[in-house]
């Protein structure tokens, strides 16, 4: 079964730069049709789904989230990276990576366990 694995700095200073991976195991982020996605979720709050980058290389983001996100991959290494810029203590949240199959929306089958992110000084 494919697994996701979030991995990253737990505490980030405001102003910075975040970046974080998610490691897939037991598939390819290059197999059709699926799309590799980050979402977050603060405290008390539903998930927010930031962006997305597809077994292609096609990326795609938050209207509310674009300016300051960039979704990459690494395809030898089998990883995606989310950078999110500028952080605020807005941003503290459980941050995640999921597959979905194309962009059947909500479809969500496989999430990584998630990082916890705090933005403070």
């Amino acid at each position: 079964q494919v697994q996701l694995q979030e991995s990253g700095p737990g505490l980030v200073s405001p102003s910075q730069t975040l970046s974080l991976t998610c490691t897939v195991s037991g598939g390819s982020i290059t197999t059709n049709y699926y799309y590799w996605s980050w979402l977050r979720q603060a405290s008390g709050e539903g998930p927010e789904w930031m962006g997305a980058i597809t077994y292609s290389g096609s990326r795609y983001y938050s209207p509310s989230l674009k300016s300051r996100t960039s979704i990459s991959r690494d395809t030898s290494k089998n990883q995606c990276t989310l950078q999110l810029s500028s952080v605020t203590p807005e941003d503290t949240a459980m941050y995640y990576c999921a597959r979905s199959y194309a962009n059947v929306p909500g479809g969500f089958s496989s999430w990584g366990q998630g990082t916890q992110v705090a933005v403070s000084s």
